[in-house]
């Protein structure tokens, strides 16, 4: 699985002109799902998001998670990420898992994540999201779990 994260001053989804998911400072994640994955992928995924260390501490360094912050988390469902993009002008989406599988493994993440830390909002899988942020930084990182190919 992918995880682009970005660490957020605010950040909101809106599907049809209605907000589906926001939050404050924090954390929006991108969240890719590629064939091989599983539900042990999802888990490692979000072990990392929550504990990846973004926001800095008294020394300005980034040295505090987002489980140590309290800030939100927003999933956002992007199957763009898992494209094979190495040769020529258009993506391949070959690596990316079939649909059906992509939305019930970004569920069980999304599950996890609302059991594990709060607040916690979504995007819409599938639906043509229109995602709002202000990147913190800006920082950004690509986190990936390998996958059993």
């Amino acid at each position: 699985m992918i995880g682009l994260i970005q660490r957020v001053s605010h950040a909101k989804v809106v599907v049809d002109g209605q907000a589906t998911g926001e939050i404050g400072t924090g954390i929006l994640a991108l969240i890719g799902v590629q064939r091989g994955d599983t539900e042990d992928s999802a888990r490692r995924l979000l072990d990392r998001i929550l504990a990846y260390r973004v926001f800095p501490d008294a020394t300005h360094r980034m040295n505090l998670s987002l489980a140590d912050t309290g800030g939100g988390l927003l999933l956002v469902p992007q199957f763009t990420l898992a494209a094979d993009t190495g040769k020529g002008n258009r993506a391949s989406f070959t690596p990316a898992a079939a649909p059906d599988y992509a939305q019930t493994l970004f569920l069980f993440l999304a599950g996890l994540a609302q059991q594990a830390h709060s607040p916690v909002a979504t995007g819409v899988f599938g639906a043509d999201m229109k995602v709002h942020l202000v990147n913190d930084g800006p920082v950004t990182f690509w986190l990936e779990t390998a996958t059993a190919r």
